[in-house]
């Protein structure tokens, strides 16, 4: 299955001048030039926690304006197990992979969240992908992990996952890796460098890595409870590695301030040491970056709590993702709870600008209705165009959670949703002719979480 040819260690070279042989991209700055607009998009389809005897599916999606089938899901590949909860998946190859001559960016790998079972998907027909390939959850185990969460490849074609728990779905979690022919290799990570773990992101010009914490398994699976914050279960630390060596070199504990840090995004360009992360519990937004040979991190962008009449506390906005554009001029984030969907200017990357809001859905948002559809929980997952202009989002955080805040998402399914990005303006207006329904599906409602592009996209493509 194999669909690289490994250089030889004589053949290695500097990565600051390199000739681009391999998928992805040379630059940031070519993948905003050399994209073509994007057709397909690929999204995670769940029914775990409706009323809805079917397995989780991946749905491929028309975005295609000038297609007969715009906006609609064009065909779906349904896993072969019910209540995998598929999350967030990834790429088989990047940009960070450029210089692997003969490796393509065809197979998405899709974790199942609670099954901790991890499918492999060929996406050589693009709108009629295949599953190939499916791990069970007894090889993860072997390992003492479960629960899979985020899927970057690395550079030389191999495939990390981050874990949330330990095989009984406790504390530690940890890394899984992947070699290049969907084979579980082992442990990344030498056990017990970290103790919580979420999302994560490497930048390999500068040997970093940041991973994020969200909490082990077997506190959020059932779903939120503020008691679980007051006792500690929930996470609230920036951990830094050393990539090479895999080691945590640096963990910096944000407090108050930084309650469940859950998305981690370095600037694109691989010579920076600038990013965020999201807060979602604390409504913040994490800036870091290095200097002094230590990482640094300060809120810069913080969203008040509102009031609402239905809740007996004020009601945190939950930022629940966020990405940087391609050119790095803009973050862009989601407030699931409050129901907006933002865009900052991040030229000053210490000082982040408000450039423009949509507020829909939610518990506040002015945007009630697309398309004669009710727009119910607020934005959650994200994605950007590699030319900036046109920004996604899907609805759906996690099953249980759903059912907690917005258990309308369980009933009538999760809504698609496009604004068009001005960026010379820093400016977002809300595409009110596109909307695709997971609500109308043959089994039933469904949820819709991540959303890729097969050429590539913000939130999966490294740079070396």
């Amino acid at each position: 299955m194999s669909d690289a040819e490994q250089p030889a260690e004589s053949e290695t070279h500097d990565h600051h001048d390199h000739d681009h042989e391999g998928p992805g991209y040379a630059t940031p700055q070519a993948a905003i030039e050399e994209a073509e607009p994007e057709q397909t998009a690929y999204v995670m389809g769940l029914h775990v926690g409706q009323d809805v005897d079917a397995p989780d599916f991946l749905a491929v999606v028309d975005v295609d304006p000038d297609s007969d089938t715009y906006s609609e899901i064009v065909n779906r590949v349904q896993m072969p197990n019910k209540g995998d909860e598929l999350h967030h998946f990834g790429w088989n190859a990047c940009s960070s992979s450029c210089h692997m001559e003969g490796l393509e960016r065809r197979h998405l790998v899709i974790p199942g969240q609670r099954s901790s079972r991890i499918h492999i998907v060929d996406t050589k027909e693009r709108r009629d992908p295949e599953l190939t390939k499916v791990i069970e959850p007894e090889e993860v185990y072997d390992h003492d992990l479960s629960a899979p969460h985020t899927v970057h490849c690395i550079p030389d074609g191999e495939i990390l996952i981050s874990m949330l728990g330990d095989a009984d779905g406790d504390l530690p979690g940890g890394f899984l890796e992947l070699n290049d022919d969907f084979e579980v290799q082992g442990r990344w990570d030498p056990p017990g460098e970290i103790e919580m773990n979420y999302d994560y992101w490497y930048q390999p010009r500068q040997n970093v890595m940041l991973s994020t914490e969200w909490a082990a398994p077997k506190t959020y699976y059932p779903g939120f409870d503020l008691d679980d914050v007051e006792d500690g279960k929930y996470g609230q630390r920036l951990n830094f590695w050393d990539w090479e060596a895999g080691t945590v070199e640096q963990t910096i504990d944000l407090g108050e301030d930084g309650l469940i840090p859950l998305e981690a995004r370095f600037l694109h360009t691989p010579e920076s040491t600038h990013g965020y992360v999201g807060a979602a519990l604390s409504s913040n937004i994490i800036h870091f970056h290095e200097s002094d040979g230590k990482y640094h991190a300060e809120p810069v962008i913080e969203f008040d709590d509102r009031e609402h009449e239905g809740w007996d506390m004020p009601v945190p906005a939950l930022v629940t993702d966020i990405l940087i554009s391609m050119d790095d001029r803009y973050l862009f984030g989601s407030n699931w709870l409050h129901g907006e969907v933002w865009m900052y200017d991040i030229s000053d990357p210490s000082n982040p600008r408000k450039a423009d809001s949509i507020s829909i859905g939610g518990y506040f948002g002015d945007i009630e209705q697309v398309q004669g559809r009710d727009t119910v929980a607020g934005p959650q997952m994200l994605q950007l165009s590699l030319d900036g202009e046109r920004l996604y989002w899907t609805t759906s955080l996690f099953s249980s959670w759903d059912n907690q805040f917005f258990p309308e998402e369980a009933e009538n399914g999760s809504v698609m949703l496009k604004a068009d990005v001005d960026p010379r303006t820093g400016t977002m207006s809300l595409d009110r002719d596109f909307l695709v329904d997971f609500g109308d599906l043959p089994e039933g409602p469904a949820r819709a979480h991540e959303i890729r592009w097969p050429d590539g996209d913000c939130t999966s493509d490294v740079w070396q």
